[in-house]
């Protein structure tokens, strides 16, 4: 007889802070929480083939609705067995809805901001007007494509067919992921409009797949926990944060701590495009399930790879360097800490030259490494916890 698992299992929680171990189920096999996902914007990891993503140790790949859906299409996607085959990757994966196009093809795009919001005292959004690329009503989003500038519109239905054509094993809900510059009044209104949008996507979803719901209320509290309390009793699987959480990474903490405070602990949760080092320990120590975030392979696309404490890593330095800094001529690895297939083949000198050459294979290799890192971080991490030293393990990494 077939017993099926639960998605989430809490396993243990920390005794000191709100970190905690679980595994999530899924039909592509299970996943050892806390975890960073991958980002594959268009289902793929930049520069990397699938086979150097299992290489990685990467538990998860997070692909872009809104990119598959103008190319190469969702229905080519489904035509071939969907995105894991697609692929040819046999991971877990999650889809966004398509809903933070709002923001990155919108008033991200033209602020040049992203969830961490640096703007002068009192400037919002109202204060400064400029042709939106984005039209949103209560329908949905009406946007312009990228590549050709087609319009194309996105409804709460719309991204739940796409997102079930794509056949992901995790998906989000459609919201609107407001701006740092957006002031009190038409954040309230967006995050009304997400709740509501929130009960659309539930009425329309595959119910095949598990379905994460999006809190958002920007920088206010007030919103955040209206919109917390109602994401958290509808029937989601698991719970993601979404948007604006403020000026520095102290308010981002302090609100992603307001939040989980007041979300039951049945739930995984995601915190959806944060991940540099010092993300994720504030955020699994405040109970975070999964991140998400281009930093690590879009920094290998500069040059920049990570380092561990024993190699000088530390907050200061934020943990990395970059390969044309070094000077010295050395059969050293990027890391002698790290255990990834690079570090064990090729030297940094050999690295930087292919870098200063512009050969596209010292970018690829570099993004292995980082991958590699990140993974690895969690998985101490998780180690951590289950050992109950997860305080001191930061303090060791904070240098």
């Amino acid at each position: 007889m077939l017993i099926k698992k639960n998605f989430f299992t809490v396993l243990k929680t920390d005794k000191k802070t709100n970190a905690r171990i679980g595994r999530l189920s899924t039909d592509h096999g299970d996943i050892n929480t806390p975890f960073f996902a991958v980002v594959g914007t268009n289902a793929t990891v930049k520069t990397l083939s699938s086979q150097e993503i299992l290489e990685t140790n990467t538990q998860l790949i997070l692909a872009n609705t809104y990119h598959l859906h103008l190319r190469p299409n969702e229905k080519v996607v489904k035509e071939l067995n969907g995105l894991a085959e697609f692929m040819n990757l046999n991971l877990p994966t999650m889809t966004d809805s398509g809903g933070f196009q709002a923001m990155s093809l919108g008033a991200g795009r033209e602020h040049s901001i992203g969830k961490i919001g640096f703007f002068p005292k009192g400037k919002r959004m109202n204060e400064i007007e400029k042709k939106s690329l984005v039209k949103i009503t209560e329908k949905g989003i009406e946007f312009c494509s990228h590549i050709d500038g087609s319009k194309h519109f996105f409804s709460p239905e719309i991204s739940m067919q796409i997102q079930s054509d794509l056949g992901a094993d995790i998906i989000f809900a459609f919201d609107e992921c407001t701006s740092p510059l957006h002031d009190y009044n038409y954040t309230k209104k967006s995050m009304e409009r997400t709740n509501r949008w929130a009960a659309r996507t539930l009425a329309s979803y595959n119910k095949k797949q598990k379905i994460y719901g999006i809190i958002q209320g920007g920088v206010f509290k007030d919103l955040r926990l209206k919109s917390t309390k109602y994401i958290d009793s509808i029937c989601f699987d698991g719970i993601a944060i979404g948007g604006a959480l403020g000026e520095t990474k102290t308010s981002k903490n302090e609100i992603t701590e307001y939040i989980i405070k007041n979300l039951s602990d049945e739930k995984p949760r995601h915190m959806l495009g944060i991940g540099d080092v010092d993300d994720i320990f504030e955020a699994v120590e405040r109970g975070i399930d999964s991140l998400d975030c281009v930093w690590f392979t879009r920094l290998g696309r500069r040059n920049m790879y990570f380092i561990y404490p024993k190699d000088g890593g530390n907050f200061i330095n934020r943990w990395r360097k970059n390969i044309r800094s070094i000077k010295s001529i050395s059969k050293k690895p990027l890391s002698d800490s790290c255990s990834c297939k690079v570090c064990k083949t090729y030297t940094a000198t050999y690295i930087r030259h292919l870098v200063i050459a512009n050969e596209l294979l010292g970018i690829r290799l570099i993004t292995i490494h980082n991958l590699f890192f990140v993974n690895h971080l969690m998985e101490q991490i998780r180690k951590s916890i289950q050992e109950g030293k997860f305080l001191e393990l930061k303090s060791y990494w904070y240098g």
